[in-house]
């Protein structure tokens, strides 16, 4: 029995530094795992979050890169549709004269355009109509020269809180400073009217330098007098075009703006009845109409008050030609 603890003894002993030596290896073994693990895991969160941050950043860049690019593009077409490209590229198109008409259906409808012109008019940036299915009008003013009325067409138009558009030529901005500068001051769209107020499709003959003065003289001394560009718009002299014409306007970045309506108010010696002017206009109202009326004439400053509140009450806008 004695013999048997002695021999137990040792044993137990034994077995106990083994556990004990066991339980200290696994215990650091793990440790350093765990460890080890830990620093793992942190390395791939690292690694994962330079990923995502380089991800982002590559993709800020490209998104960047492509609005820039879009910017660039919108930019490019609102420079070629407010500029134009600037040159004139002489070509084969024909110079021959037509004068403006327009063919009235009645009945409110809207009326056509010349035949001759009708299948090169739009795409030389010709307009002589609005939106047919809106009931909106443009009203427009020729402006020659000053025959002391437009002072009081603009206090016509304020009053009604109508705006219109007046084309002018360059003698009348350098006699006409202040109406000028109240027409633009009062929301009106003073488009231009060539210098010397000839027919365009002449000034074609004399060459495209000569053809660039015509209109560019007019923007120049609006400029001086406003300080910022004119508006893109042009009435062409009498009426007066042909297919080479409206094309060099259009590459000067110009709309050519004809009419849906006009009628004899331009002789302010022989003037118009004021009850059968007033009829007439009404009477071929029509929606999306451009009305060419000209500032000179006695007749419309007499009616244009009535003629605008009857508009109104048949429910027609006023729209600005910059909307076309």
């Amino acid at each position: 029995m004695k013999k048997r603890k002695k021999i137990l003894l040792p044993s137990i002993f034994i077995i106990g530094l083994l556990t004990i030596s066991i339980y200290i290896y696994y215990s650091f073994y793990n440790k350093e795992n765990v460890e080890e693990k830990k620093e793992e895991i942190l390395v791939n969160n690292y690694n994962k979050e330079n990923k995502e941050e380089s991800f982002n950043k590559d993709k800020e860049i490209v998104e960047n890169k492509e609005e820039n690019n879009k910017e660039e593009k919108r930019e490019e077409v609102k420079k070629e549709k407010t500029e134009g490209s600037k040159e004139i590229k002489d070509n084969n198109m024909s110079n021959k004269k037509n004068s403006w008409y327009f063919i009235s259906k009645g009945d409110g409808q809207a009326p056509t355009p010349p035949k001759e012109s009708e299948g090169y008019l739009s795409k030389n940036q010709g307009v002589y109509l609005g939106d047919k299915d809106k009931k909106y009008i443009y009203l427009t003013f020729d402006e020659g020269y000053e025959n002391g009325y437009s002072s009081k067409i603009l206090d016509i138009l304020k009053r009604n809180n109508v705006k219109a558009a007046f084309f002018v030529t360059k003698p009348y901005i350098k006699e006409n400073k202040e109406l000028v500068k109240r027409m633009v001051k009062e929301g009106h769209v003073v488009g231009n009217h060539s210098v010397t107020h000839r027919s365009m499709d002449d000034v074609v003959t004399k060459g495209v330098d000569e053809f660039k003065k015509e209109i560019y003289q007019v923007e120049e001394e609006y400029k001086s007098l406003i300080g910022k560009d004119m508006i893109k718009v042009f009435r062409p002299p009498m009426g007066n075009y042909s297919e080479k014409s409206l094309y060099y306007t259009k590459s000067l970045g110009y709309k050519s703006v004809f009419w849906s309506f006009a009628y004899g108010d331009y002789d302010v010696n022989k003037q118009p009845d004021k009850a059968y002017a007033k009829n007439h206009i009404l009477k071929n109202t029509h929606n999306g109409a451009i009305y060419l009326l000209h500032a000179i004439s006695k007749t419309n400053l007499d009616i244009l008050d009535d003629v605008i509140k009857e508009w109104k009450l048949r429910g027609y806008e006023f729209r600005s030609l910059e909307e076309l």
